[in-house]
């Protein structure tokens, strides 16, 4: 067990613990000693689902020991699950299991049909990316990670960006946005990198509401512009672990966990309190095989053992 597994342990007890309470992401945040940029790609790689979903599982689970083992009512048993009403809690019940809590009450023996339909409908539940213990202290493996990662500095960077809202999949036209205007002013490889930073994880963040900017390196001497949907800001220098990604643009949320679920908990590092970076090292649309080259970088810094 690694350090990384104690510390989602300690939330996955809180949760356990504390299921009729209102909690909050950041609440589990906090607790597990992870930055709220990370936390919840951490707890996704070690557990195999989304911490929501975890906490929505354990309150269904839970729900259903009340219904079939006491006389409590509906609405008791929606509030000590943690459910904000009823109503919610029925429509999460049916939507996790296809009966409606009523309908357990009154039939008991349809629990076994439960069982069989849950296993189908899985909680948002995601495999999780990491080797087994056994596995992952196999030398060789380690080798070939410590040949596709590494660590680096990067220096603080001036930069110009597009705010993109809505899907990671859908960010053509800010890039294009971006593109128009780093040519006018004369920001293109190799002397200016494009950077591209995702603010949400797509894992508890719905999928129309994520944020991601388009940014372009800038030099001091650049006189910015009236243009309003261009931005201006410095992203920090640090510490970050470097991992070369070059495949089709839906699979980097794969590359996040690996890197998440597999390198880190076994490195002596931990993630630092910023976003991680996406050097855009090509144009996927004019790669032969529609390929994405990206160096991405994830920030990190010395664990504390």
């Amino acid at each position: 067990m690694t350090h990384y597994d104690d510390r989602i342990n300690d939330v996955m007890k809180y949760i356990e613990h504390n299921l009729s309470k209102k909690i909050t992401l950041e609440e589990l945040a906090e607790i597990s000693n992870f930055s709220k940029y990370h936390f919840s790609r951490v707890f996704t790689s070690i557990v195999g689902m989304t911490p929501y979903a975890f906490l929505n599982d354990r309150r269904l689970t839970k729900s259903l020991h009340y219904l079939v083992n006491t006389d409590k009512t509906v609405l008791e048993i929606s509030i000590l699950c943690g459910f904000d009403s009823a109503s919610n809690f029925n429509r999460a019940f049916k939507k996790c299991y296809g009966y409606t809590p009523s309908s357990v009450r009154q039939k008991p023996e349809i629990i076994s049909n439960i069982s069989l339909h849950h296993d189908n409908n899985p909680q948002e539940k995601i495999p999780p990316s990491r080797y087994a213990n056994s596995e992952i202290k196999n030398h060789l493996l380690r080798r070939i990670w410590n040949m596709n990662i590494t660590v680096t500095e990067l220096p603080n960077l001036d930069i110009a960006y597009v705010r993109h809202v809505g899907s990671y999949l859908e960010t053509g036209q800010t890039w294009r946005k971006l593109g128009e205007w780093a040519a006018k002013h004369e920001l293109l490889p190799p002397n200016h990198s494009f950077i591209g930073i995702s603010l949400d994880d797509p894992n508890v963040t719905d999928e129309y509401s994520c944020r991601y900017d388009a940014c372009v390196t800038i030099n001091d001497s650049l006189k910015k512009d009236s243009d309003s949907s261009i931005n201006y800001r410095t992203l920090q220098g640090g510490l970050y672990a470097l991992y070369p990604f070059y495949d089709t643009i839906d699979k980097l949320a794969i590359a996040y966990q690996t890197v998440y679920g597999q390198w880190l908990p076994t490195s002596e590092y931990e993630p630092e309190d910023k976003h991680s970076l996406e050097f855009c090292m090509n144009n996927p649309f004019e790669d032969p095989e529609g390929k994405a080259k990206i160096d991405l970088y994830i920030p990190i810094r010395k664990r504390h053992l």
